[in-house]
């Protein structure tokens, strides 16, 4: 089957743009019975942040697209970062200066910075002139000699192949007629990108490069890094950018697009797998609430098209609340929201006099399958507006009277309601029930019997509806609230 790769740089947080790139990897591999690779291009050390190469392959296991090889899951291609490769990097870029398709460069920064300076002056794209591709095996001995720092850069012939591309079809960039010789090998022995992913793509067997479109105009320069290697490139795939749906750069400052921001609030992987994919092109159908096997049969990557992608995250709660329905609906899923569920209820309410009947499984359990729908996150569950679910309120048969006196009698109305009406709680029903029930008091006017209700279910003033607390609360909770109030 193939072989494919995400290779990110451990510069930071793995955001929204990388797990659609990671994403379509991991489709692609799943799909053709393949191996998917998670490969750490750490070779910029000045950007590297610690413990980001280990985050990020903590958010691929997240989100349910764990890698099959990588540096903590190991393989036979490894090792998986590239700053544990150096020696391979080393002997390729030595075996393109024995053909002489590299050559060493000695130009100091402060010439190049020159060069920089002068092609902006007048208006030009910078580019390095090429002036030590012309150096004699003599002068590059007597530089060697002297102790001169030098990196290494690969000679760009002229007349590059076209290749076709998955997506953008036939392609070719003539990277010599546009930019100078690129450096390969820096002089500290780290490779740049350009070496580093032609060298590990050959040597991990990578059968398709699935990447963003801001390498097509360097994979001319990529193949041609294979020719002069000698060995048979992989297939390239570029995928159109990921923006947002004004059509701007998706914003990493507020860092609204992180994954670790989306799964502390709870949003779950399936959702961002599916609004990510929504917004792009690969699939046969566009439906929300998508399944991630649902996502594997559908693809095809001829679908892909040139677009940009369009995300509108405004859109997120509600393709989490169709997630989080069908997570309600799976037995097996819906156990552990129980228990997470759980622990919400004890670290927001854990301070207040938290009953625990209110935290047997049951309980929780019907809570979720009677707002299923409603909640696009489980932890709106916890939100204020829910309080009345956790914590029971204490209020006092005085209390109630000073609204009205016949307490008592709609205390029993409701409790006879209840038990009549235990099987089929619904909103609807509730609300003509309680009109009728009403009409039975001798003085006490509708507003003020759903008053009593209210502080009787809630202890608060405001919140949701009286007939929506009742069916969420269940018979025997709202029975239990009625019976402890009228006897206290």
């Amino acid at each position: 089957g193939p072989r494919v790769r995400f290779g990110p740089s451990p510069t930071g947080f793995l955001h929204l743009g990388g797990l659609r790139t990671a994403l379509y990897n991991y489709i692609f591999a799943k799909k053709h019975q393949g191996t998917f690779i998670l490969r750490v291009e750490d070779t910029d050390q000045n950007r590297v942040v610690p413990g980001a190469a280990e985050g990020i392959e903590d958010m691929l296991n997240w989100a349910g697209i764990p890698p099959d090889e990588s540096p903590g899951r190991g393989g036979p291609a490894g090792p998986y970062v590239q700053s544990l490769r150096l020696e391979l990097y080393g002997r390729a870029s030595a075996a393109l200066l024995d053909s002489g398709a590299a050559y060493r460069c000695f130009c100091s920064p402060q010439r190049l910075q020159l060069l920089r300076r002068d092609a902006l002056r007048s208006h030009q794209t910078p580019r390095y002139d090429n002036r030590c591709r012309h150096l004699t095996p003599t002068e590059v001995a007597q530089k060697l000699s002297q102790g001169l720092d030098c990196v290494i850069r690969f000679r760009l012939e002229k007349g590059v192949e076209p290749f076709q591309d998955l997506v953008y079809g036939w392609n070719k960039h003539e990277v010599a007629e546009v930019e100078g010789d690129p450096v390969i090998l820096k002089a500290d022995g780290f490779p740049t990108y350009h070496l580093a992913n032609v060298v590990d793509d050959h040597y991990m067997g990578i059968t398709h490069v699935l990447r963003g479109t801001e390498w097509l105009a360097s994979t001319s320069k990529h193949l041609l890094l294979y020719k002069a290697f000698g060995w048979e490139p992989p297939q390239f795939g570029h995928l159109p950018l990921l923006l947002n749906k004004d059509g701007g750069k998706l914003s990493k400052r507020q860092g609204d697009i992180f994954l670790e921001r989306f799964a502390r609030d709870g949003v779950l992987p399936e959702a961002l797998l599916d609004i990510v994919t929504n917004c792009g092109s690969g699939f046969t159908e566009k439906k929300m609430g998508r399944t991630l096997e649902e996502l594997i049969s559908q693809f095809e990557v001829g679908r892909i098209t040139t677009h940009s992608a369009l995300l509108d995250l405004e859109a997120l709660p509600e393709f989490n609340r169709i997630h989080l329905t069908r997570h309600i609906e799976d037995q097996g899923l819906r156990q552990k929201l129980v228990r997470e569920l759980q622990g919400l209820v004890e670290l927001v309410y854990g301070d207040q006099q938290v009953d625990p009947d209110v935290l047997e499984n049951e309980y929780v359990e019907r809570v979720l399958l009677l707002r299923k729908g409603h909640i696009s996150l489980l932890k709106n569950l916890v939100s204020s507006d829910y309080s009345y679910l956790w914590v029971r309120p204490s209020v006092s048969r005085q209390q109630l009277q000073t609204i009205s006196a016949e307490v008592d009698e709609i205390g029993k109305l409701v409790l006879g309601l209840m038990t009549r009406q235990a099987a089929a709680l619904t909103v609807e029903e509730l609300n003509k029930d309680l009109r009728s029930l009403q009409k039975q008091t001798r003085e006490t006017k509708y507003s003020s019997m759903m008053q009593i209700l209210r502080l009787v279910l809630s202890g608060r003033q405001h919140g949701p509806s009286v007939a929506e607390m009742m069916v969420t609360l269940g018979a025997e909770e709202v029975c239990g609230r009625i019976h402890r109030a009228l006897s206290s």
